[in-house]
């Protein structure tokens, strides 16, 4: 590794994120651990997002910022800070988060102090718009058993019922991540992506409360609520097309399986977890299917909704 890189690189997606934005960069700048770098990608924003973004790099040299001129959606943008960065840790951060003075050192420290844990992250305290605690969020990625099925299975059991996903705001080792698929672009990637990372090491959960995760009406679920417009929001080009999310998942849980660096014995493990997964999972497979039985005749009332939207927005 190049000595003259920062041992951390936090890569910022970001698209219209102006409100916010200022809050985000000053919580990170404000790192006890100073040896980092912010790769900012903007996707084509059209509010004062570059505006900000160009003031904070021409007075912080740790900022690098890059722009898109077309919004070619969060899955794209997610991987394009990741591929810019070169550095030992890597955490992904969002223009509306806040982080605690705290966070990168307690996280450093883990990871220099036990190599099997790939990833580390901080508990979890929930905001809203003005900035005020709305609840105390029960992560419980704290995924510590050596055996890679064991800590697999655990994390199917955390995701069957949903998960805000916050882990993925960790820190994590920058070589095991880019082992990965890395962030799909559909819906629910991040978690697929923590799926796959407990295949290559243990999770570890510092017990301080040094994440600020802002929810409000223009985060992406929140914006987004109908799933064929999260879909889009992911990747613009899949707009009216069909998706079929569930086996998606399942998919790339199974190439997950086949690409990690496993004994045969602990592969067949994790695919013994996956059947598990297929029985929870299975209403929800089914109707996928039908879904796709259906699609040639729902198509044209598809692209007749998005050709509306389209009008409207013109």
């Amino acid at each position: 590794m190049n000595n003259t890189q920062p041992r951390v690189s936090i890569g910022m997606p970001v698209y219209n994120g102006a409100i916010y934005l200022k809050s985000a960069l000053d919580s990170l700048l404000n790192q006890t651990f100073a040896d980092f770098e912010i790769i900012i990608s903007d996707n084509g924003s059209t509010d004062q997002t570059e505006e900000i973004c160009r003031a904070y790099a021409e007075q912080d040299s740790r900022i690098r910022y890059y722009r898109n001129e077309q919004n070619l959606g969060a899955g794209w943008n997610f991987n394009r800070v990741l591929e810019l960065a070169h550095s030992e840790y890597f955490r992904w951060a969002c223009h509306d988060d806040i982080c605690a003075p705290e966070l990168l050192e307690q996280c450093v420290k883990v990871l220099d102090s036990y190599p099997s844990i790939v990833l580390c992250y901080p508990k979890t305290i929930v905001i809203n718009e003005h900035g005020q605690q709305v609840e105390k969020y029960v992560d419980g990625f704290d995924l510590r058993s050596p055996k890679p099925h064991e800590r697999f299975a655990q994390y199917l059991k955390l995701v069957r019922f949903g998960h805000g996903c916050h882990p993925i705001f960790g820190l994590i080792r920058i070589e095991t991540l880019k082992r990965t698929a890395r962030m799909g672009i559909y819906p629910s990637s991040d978690l697929v992506l923590l799926g796959e990372l407990t295949l290559h090491g243990e999770f570890y959960e510092v017990p301080e409360y040094l994440f600020f995760k802002r929810d409000h009406s223009k985060n992406s679920v929140r914006a987004h609520r109908a799933f064929k417009d999260r879909i889009a929001w992911y990747d613009p080009a899949k707009k009216g097309k069909l998706h079929l999310t569930r086996w998606k998942w399942f998919l790339e849980y199974l190439t997950a399986i086949q690409r990690a660096q496993l004994s045969w014995n602990e592969k067949a493990r994790c695919y013994l977890q996956m059947t598990k997964w297929v029985s929870w999972n299975s209403i929800f497979l089914t109707k996928d299917l039908i879904k796709a039985t259906l699609w040639p005749f729902l198509k044209p009332f598809i692209n007749l909704e998005v050709g509306q939207k389209v009008s409207r927005n013109a």
